[in-house]
């Protein structure tokens, strides 16, 4: 509905003193502007087993990372660096390809506590083939390096794109590194952004389904994994200097996402077609080659009309497109069939898109029924131009609402004309001047209350 103002963004603060240390990692001055001002990264790079000779690379890029991204890197690899008080200095600890056992058990016991106080954790290609009998490090990795065969180019297949770790890649992106098996999958355990086409390569041994990118919260902390980085190419390629960027800003707190296990969904919209779609009213939407969908005109809506559905979980992706974030949108649920926009309106519920109005009408609302947690609505909330995931779970009279991971409002119909038992999902395109973007619409019914 109605936008009735402005938001700014604060932009990325300038370049800041980077420095690298030996022994424990030592502090760096500069401290300008920016949302990521004042934060610091460490890198470490220590190898008990096999020593890629892209470390130096590794490491170098992630100090030009955040020189561009306005955060502070040290570098280290001596694992002395591993005590409570020094830890406690980063918003993350890029593990640089690490190898074998490289902390002892005081350093094992600081670290966990660091994770499980808030700290995060990243990382880079052989941190999966470090520290085997530490139960803990195994789970926050995310799973073990098994074996690999040799370098080749082969097709990764991008499964989330709103994380900022991926949302600036297309749909497959090819590549060549050296493509790491793994001894357990952890998509039940972790929320896979990319994987790879065992078809596009020879020597893949997880039976079609190998994830090479992911992310999660654990035990308090966050933890992103990326199996590229193998090559010193692979830190001069744009693409994968963005990815590990995306992977670092989510892990540090500086970006947004739903890292939670994602499984058993369908897609609905992925922007290659709109079948089962239907445009009530005026306006409409446009897509691009990336898959992406941005309302134009209105006021309209953009329905699925080839089904209706009574309990389920709801997943799309979602993105201001306007610099000025003053733009208007948002997802109808539980309407009946109709090619009238207003039958949306007066028989559904709308879950708000609308960085500015009041706030049973703004950003997570249900639209003039009930306001989102704005605390935690604004915790969640990436700005305009960067990508959001909203999670609608439907079930019975109740409407849940997820903002990037985070339970924002939880709203239980009590109207019989606007019963959310049966009906159909929607997206908004407001009027001429706002403009909202969507992908990956995608959906998972779930068992019927009672059943």
């Amino acid at each position: 509905m109605r936008a009735t103002g402005r938001v700014t963004t604060a932009a990325v603060g300038a370049a800041l003193l980077l420095g690298t240390v030996s022994g424990t990692a030592a502090s760096q001055a500069g401290d300008e502007g920016g949302r990521t001002a004042g934060k610091r990264v460490l890198v470490f790079s220590k190898t008990a087993g096999f020593r890629h000779d892209s470390i130096p690379e590794g490491v170098a890029t992630v100090k030009q990372l955040g020189q561009a991204g306005g955060f502070r890197v040290d570098a280290t690899e001596d694992a002395g660096a591993f005590t409570q008080r020094n830890l406690r200095r980063y918003a993350a600890v890029v593990f640089m390809s690490t190898t074998g056992d490289v902390l002892d058990a005081a350093q094992q016991r600081a670290f966990e506590g660091y994770i499980r106080g808030g700290g995060a954790y990243v990382g880079v290609h052989a941190a999966a083939d470090t520290e085997y009998d530490w139960e803990f490090y195994g789970g926050l990795a995310g799973a073990y390096f098994q074996s690999h065969p040799a370098i080749q180019p082969a097709t990764v297949d991008v499964e989330d794109r709103a994380h900022p770790a991926t949302a600036g890649l297309a749909r497959t992106w090819n590549r060549t590194d050296e493509w790491y098996n793994y001894r357990s999958n952890p998509r039940e355990r972790a929320h896979v952004l990319a994987s790879l086409d065992e078809s596009s390569y020879t020597g893949g041994t997880m039976h079609g389904d190998h994830p090479i990118a992911w992310c999660q919260e654990y035990r308090g902390g966050r933890a992103f994994y990326t199996g590229g980085g193998h090559t010193k190419e692979s830190y001069a390629d744009p693409a994968f200097r963005q990815h590990l960027l995306g992977g670092i800003r989510w892990a540090v707190g500086d970006a947004q996402a739903d890292c939670r296990p994602e499984n058993g969904y369908r897609p609905l919209l992925d922007g290659a077609s709109l079948d089962g779609w239907r445009q009530a009213g005026p306006g409409s939407f446009t897509s691009d080659d990336d898959g992406t969908i941005t309302s134009s005109g209105g006021m309209g809506l953009l329905w699925y009309a080839a089904k209706s559905f009574t309990s389920y979980s709801l997943k799309l992706d979602w993105r201001m497109a306007s610099e000025s974030g003053d733009d208007n949108s948002g997802v109808f649920v539980g309407f009946p069939p109709s090619d009238d926009p207003w039958s949306a309106v007066d028989n559904g519920y709308e879950i708000q898109i609308d960085a500015t109005d009041v706030p049973e009408r703004t950003t997570g609302s249900v639209y003039g029924f009930q306001s989102a947690d704005l605390n935690k609505r604004d915790r969640a909330l990436n700005p305009p131009g960067e990508w959001n995931t909203y999670e609608i779970r439907v079930e019975g009279e109740r409407l849940r609402v997820w903002l990037n991971g985070v339970k924002i409002n939880d709203f239980t119909n009590t109207d019989p004309a606007r019963s959310l038992a049966d009906g159909h999902i929607g997206i908004q395109n407001h009027g001429a001047e706002d403009r909202v973007s969507f992908r990956n619409v995608r959906i998972k019914e779930l068992p019927v209350q009672g059943d």
